[in-house]
């Protein structure tokens, strides 16, 4: 137990280590972007630019402006944005982050559930034309963007058939079946690439003849002692994705006209609104870091074997 906490606790460290360095990193990559925050830039004569600047404390050096932003970072202080009538960017990313996080999840779920259902039939039948079309149908999910399936998706299900609303977002769940379908294209592929390239080496192993041997039926033997040994592959990036499709995709997200953060990201790096792109890359580290995190923790979960070899190396 004490070797397990001692695990959690280096984690944890180096979590917030990394935060750090990105938040430093990135401030540094913002002083060196041209130009200035301000919209209406060539409007403003000398004096005004430098007033503004006073206010926003852009006159000070950058060391003195970095110090301090780190003292509000600690503080759950991400600044003011330029851009949005000086909203604050914590307020600006809370109210945004809400449909982000419910199409990720959602096309987290799906994709995962229905790709590992697939890599399993085609791991089963390998070599037949079920495994053809499984393999076929993953490689071209992987291929074709997301934003042109979600194209696609509009022009069937919002525009001939009517079923659902071709954009916008009304916080109901019918608005956000075609991005939630479009952003699970991904997962479903690179779950049945890996399940099915696992499976296979699995449904060959002694235990697994042991099973069958005892009478276990085929679809038995591969969900309920095949699937958990071929999912170590699939966690590990199963977190990066999860997250990347949780804090939004810019593309996915225009086109639906949702809300989200992946949109107030485009909106911030074309006005420059230092402080809000800011916010949006230290969100994303850190629900990245966090899900890293997790997956650490999941290997042990899945794979006692792990977990055992992490203990007896800590002594």
């Amino acid at each position: 137990m004490k070797s397990y906490a001692r695990f959690l606790g280096k984690r944890v460290l180096y979590m917030l280590l990394t935060l750090f360095l990105i938040a430093s990193i990135t401030f540094f990559l913002m002083k060196l972007l041209p130009g200035t925050p301000y919209s209406n830039q060539d409007k403003l004569s000398e004096e005004q630019i430098y007033i503004m600047n006073e206010q926003y404390g852009l006159n000070e050096p950058v060391p003195v402006q970095y110090l301090v932003y780190i003292g509000g970072l600690l503080q759950g202080d991400l600044g003011v944005s330029f851009q949005f009538s000086n909203t604050p960017v914590t307020k600006l990313l809370s109210t945004r982050i809400g449909p982000s996080l419910q199409l990720g999840i959602q096309a987290v779920a799906l994709g995962t559930i229905l790709g590992i259902v697939l890599g399993v039939i085609a791991a089963m039948y390998q070599n037949t034309w079920i495994d053809t079309l499984a393999t076929f149908t993953a490689i071209l999910g992987r291929s074709i963007p997301n934003f042109v399936i979600a194209v696609l998706l509009q022009l069937v299900f919002g525009v001939y058939l009517q079923w659902f609303p071709i954009a916008l977002w009304d916080g109901g769940f019918s608005s956000s079946v075609l991005p939630t379908l479009a952003l699970a294209i991904s997962p479903l592929a690179d779950s049945a690439r890996f399940i099915r390239t696992e499976m296979v080496e699995v449904l060959s192993s002694d235990y697994v003849e042991l099973a069958r041997a005892k009478g276990l039926s085929r679809w038995t033997v591969a969900f309920k002692h095949g699937v958990r040994n071929a999912l170590i592959p699939l966690v590990t990036i199963l977190g990066p994705m999860a997250v990347g499709l949780m804090t939004g995709s810019m593309v996915v997200e225009n086109i639906y006209a949702i809300p989200g953060i992946g949109e107030q990201f485009v909106k911030s790096i074309m006005t420059n609104d230092y402080p809000t792109i800011m916010g949006v890359t230290i969100l994303y580290s850190a629900m990245l870091v966090f899900i890293i995190l997790v997956v650490d923790i999941l290997y042990g979960v899945i794979d006692p074997r792990i977990r055992v070899s992490t203990e007896g190396g800590d002594k």
